[in-house]
């Protein structure tokens, strides 16, 4: 299929974008795409293409915005239940933390959670998906750990697969035991801690390598925060995670400033994600590695907080900086990364560009895959979008509207 007559394509090319350099869009003016085999195999002016090309069936974008699908790296997608009652509850004064110590927050999703069959799981999860499919997102990571025990966490593994198989969307899936202390453990994280690194973890590998040999194995992730897990606590999950093979990523700096982001950057982790009370320290760790620095903008929104993850510090000291959605049912309900966009351009200054390049290729850095999706170049995955706008800053410009007309998988228009 040949989709012409763009009025831009952003092809974010050139990879990653670090530092000051983000935002690079590289955008063809009145471009157009070949697609083949689900691939890009083209890319270049509408008319050198249509003359090329004369009987491959055809897009007409119509002098619209083509770009890549939006890959979504930090969501907490599959749970049961919801909490809009603590929703109600923050509005009357009390902390997340407060919540948290008084047995709501993540542990009542957890009681939820763990009374879910698969099945059950799914039939809640799927309609999230299709939102977030019908607002442009084509690729998302999503975590476990609303379980906190094994059974229940090696049921949303299951889940995650299943819903990955399924598609269309795709999904790169990341273990997340280590997300708060489990009840059972209340009041000795040091326990749970020691259970997790001796019985979960091995326990995982030996599932993932029955269940999905064939596929990477998932990240480890850990909540590391005042009121879930210490450095230490963090450090001993992740070394064993490493040790067992696991990719890894981090939790940190939501609330207080514990150190997790260095700890990332020491143990080669994919991402460090919120880092909203990073130090300078911290993002300078940062910046002298690989580690993406993920900004999750509607959490701080969704709790009604003034601090956003400090963006422009970040981009100074030279870091790759992603956005993405933190999708879950305590702080962020929302998967709409046309809605990050918009957010971020607001509270943390970035541009419509930076927003763009930090939602799509930079965003498939943080989960390992920006040499599969994120840009629009020859031999990369056909997962785009057609805008029903004429210029690429209506995203972040435009909020609380849909700006995608067209969502295109693998190289198939879907129906949305």
């Amino acid at each position: 299929m040949l989709i012409h007559s763009a009025s831009q394509v952003l092809t974010l090319s050139g990879g990653p974008q670090r530092g000051t350099e983000l935002g690079r869009l590289g955008i063809l003016t009145a471009g157009a795409l070949l697609l083949r085999h689900g691939l890009i195999a083209a890319v270049g002016p509408s008319a050198e293409l249509l003359a090329a090309y004369p009987d491959e069936e055809r897009l007409d974008a119509g002098g619209r915005v083509v770009m890549p699908g939006f890959v979504d790296p930090h969501t907490h997608l599959i749970w049961a239940g919801d909490r809009a009652a603590e929703f109600e509850m923050r509005l009357e004064g009390k902390s997340y933390l407060e919540i948290l110590a008084a047995g709501g927050g993540i542990l009542s999703t957890v009681r939820h959670t763990r009374a879910a069959t698969v099945e059950m799981l799914l039939a809640e999860t799927r309609p999230r998906l299709r939102q977030m499919l019908r607002h442009g997102t084509t690729t998302a990571e999503a975590k476990t750990g609303y379980g906190l025990e094994t059974a229940s966490e090696l049921r949303m593994l299951e889940g995650l697969l299943r819903l990955d198989e399924e598609g269309p969307l795709e999904i790169a899936i990341t273990f997340l035991g280590a997300h708060a202390i489990a009840p059972e453990y209340k009041g000795d994280p040091d326990g749970y801690t020691a259970h997790l690194c001796a019985e979960m973890l091995p326990a995982v590998r030996r599932w993932w390598d029955a269940h999905a040999p064939q596929r990477p194995l998932p990240f480890v992730d850990v909540f590391c925060e005042t009121g879930a897990f210490s450095l230490e606590q963090s450090r001993r999950i992740l070394v064993a995670a490493k040790a067992l093979g696991f990719p890894l990523k981090i939790h940190a700096d939501e609330f207080d400033n514990l150190g997790g982001a260095s700890l990332a950057a020491e143990l080669g982790a994919v991402s460090a994600d919120h880092l909203v009370k990073t130090s300078a320290a911290d993002i300078a760790a940062l910046a002298q590695g690989q580690t993406v620095a993920v900004g999750l903008p509607c959490t701080p929104f969704g709790l009604a907080e003034r601090e956003y993850t400090p963006a422009g510090a970040i981009l100074e000291a030279g870091g790759l900086l992603a956005l993405a959605s933190d999708l879950n049912p305590g702080t962020a309900w929302c998967g709409n990364m046309q809605f990050v966009i918009a957010l971020a351009c607001r509270t943390m200054r970035l541009t419509p560009a930076q927003a763009i390049a930090a939602a799509t290729i930079n965003a498939a850095a943080a989960i390992g895959r920006a040499d599969q999706v994120g840009s629009l170049e020859v031999g990369k995955q056909a997962d785009l979008l057609i805008l029903n706008v004429p210029d690429y800053r209506h995203l972040g410009y435009q909020f609380g509207m849909n700006l995608v007309d067209t969502v295109i998988k693998k190289g198939n228009v879907l129906n949305v």
